[in-house]
């Protein structure tokens, strides 16, 4: 880990695998937690992980375009993870990775993703939605006023977030909709690498998308028994973008039951382009009472 007064280059730090030299039927790569005072890895990050992992057997021109993946356990972030990557197909505008994330011998993420070489297409996407105000116009967080555990692990975080709606850390305030849109970006410039792009996006998804599910209920992140776990996690990238300029995260959640909720999202660059999108389904458990 790095200097915690730089959260990003924390981040780039635990974005930057090490080959274990390892060779059987599989690469082996091996990396570091961002600290959590949650006690439990980051899903976000086990995921960017993942897909640097999978990066690596494969020549930089081939770009992650899909992945599908489940989280399985709860990682330790004291603990340093293993990630194996099985080269399942090459083709010759397509490769196929299976990557999975262990601690203790046992696998605590599992992912399938798909890279393509660039290709042109036919081409259209979804419009950003309009009347969505700019990053600049919207408050930044005033962390001081939130519970101990949000606040460090805002203050800590390398990713600058901004929520249209009211933010759901202390309060659910405004309309019970099954929808939200928030602006993120990382806190400050990193380099033109594309796959490290890509890998931090994967890292923003998994940020807010439980929050539509949420919003849609009045629940916040402060109410007490509230469990959220992320069960799966789907991603297309269409294009590239950079996490270091603001992204528009449109949220929505077409389905709740069973304690378990649906949330989809598309990504967007400020000037309206559509780079990704992403789909979830988490655990929501709120006590009755």
């Amino acid at each position: 880990m790095t200097d915690a007064n730089d959260p990003v280059a924390s981040l780039l730090a635990v974005l930057d695998l090490r080959d274990a030299g390892a060779r059987t039927t599989e690469d082996i790569f091996t990396g570091v937690s961002q600290p959590m005072p949650t006690g439990r890895v980051y899903g976000g990050q086990v995921l960017a992980q993942t897909i640097v992992a999978a990066s690596r057997t494969l020549p930089p021109e081939r770009t992650v375009h899909s992945m599908h993946g489940y989280f399985l356990r709860p990682g330790d972030p004291t603990d340093g993870i293993t990630f194996s990557v099985d080269r399942i197909h090459d083709g010759r505008s397509f490769s196929t990775r299976r990557t999975q994330a262990f601690q203790s011998g046992v696998p605590i993420f599992s992912m399938i993703a798909s890279f393509q070489d660039d290709d042109p297409g036919l081409e259209h996407f979804e419009p950003m939605p309009a009347g969505i105000p700019a990053p600049e116009a919207i408050p930044a967080l005033e962390v001081d006023a939130l519970h101990p555990i949000s606040r460090r692990l805002l203050s800590a975080s390398p990713v600058e977030v901004r929520h249209v709606t009211s933010p759901l850390y202390s309060s659910a305030e405004g309309p019970h909709v099954p929808r939200q849109a928030v602006w993120m970006k990382l806190r400050r410039p990193i380099s033109d690498d594309r796959a490290v792009h890509r890998a931090a996006l994967a890292y923003l998804s998994d940020l807010t998308i439980q929050e539509s599910i949420m919003r849609a209920h009045g629940v916040a992140w402060n109410t007490p028994g509230l469990r959220v776990a992320s069960l799966d996690h789907a991603m297309w990238w269409h294009r590239p973008g950079r996490v270091d300029d603001w992204l528009l995260y449109v949220e929505e959640s077409p389905n709740a039951r069973g304690g378990r909720g649906l949330s989809t999202g598309r990504i967007y660059t400020r000037d309206g382009i559509l780079v990704a999108s992403v789909a979830q389904e988490v655990m929501v458990r709120v006590p009755r009472d």
